[in-house]
């Protein structure tokens, strides 16, 4: 009668420990099935899926909407990719950085892909904030401004 508790105790923590949810920096693996706009996509990891919205991006509402929407999917719709963790709302949707991973052409950040081509800003504040170490977003979003990407394109400012 004894081991029957200590297994069924095991089993228990074994079960509860396998079932937690992702924390703060830590990574999924799975697919993109959906692409709803530039910064949030329906991400499938085999146990049950998130909504993810991208972190520290900011996607255009305006002109560039489709093409940035567009741009998104053609990186990631129905591909391999990883999330890395940052918070999660009310709701229970993930706020992340989305790395594409293709074998042609390597793993990539979605966020900061969207920026440099100008058809999503930064979000503000630090670019630490949003687990971006080295400024990439900063200098991302200057190189479109200076080349007139996207948003930047003397065509598209208001």
């Amino acid at each position: 009668m004894k081991n029957k508790w200590a297994v069924a105790a095991f089993v228990a923590c074994t079960a509860f420990v396998s079932a937690r949810l992702v924390s703060a920096g830590d990574s999924l693996y799975g697919k993109v099935t959906e692409v709803k706009s530039a910064d949030t996509v329906l991400f499938d990891y085999g146990r049950g899926t998130y909504v993810v919205h991208l972190i520290g991006v900011v996607a255009s509402e305006g002109r560039t909407a489709t093409q940035a929407r567009d741009f998104v999917a053609k990186m990631v719709q129905g591909k391999g990719a990883r999330v890395r963790l940052g918070s999660f709302n009310a709701n229970r949707e993930m706020y992340a950085r989305l790395l594409a991973d293709d074998p042609k052409t390597g793993v990539r950040d979605v966020g900061l892909e969207l920026v440099r081509a100008g058809l999503a800003q930064r979000q503000p504040g630090q670019d630490y904030q949003f687990d971006y170490k080295y400024n990439e977003l900063s200098t991302a979003q200057r190189e479109a401004q200076r080349a007139q990407r996207g948003l930047w394109a003397t065509n598209q400012l208001n």
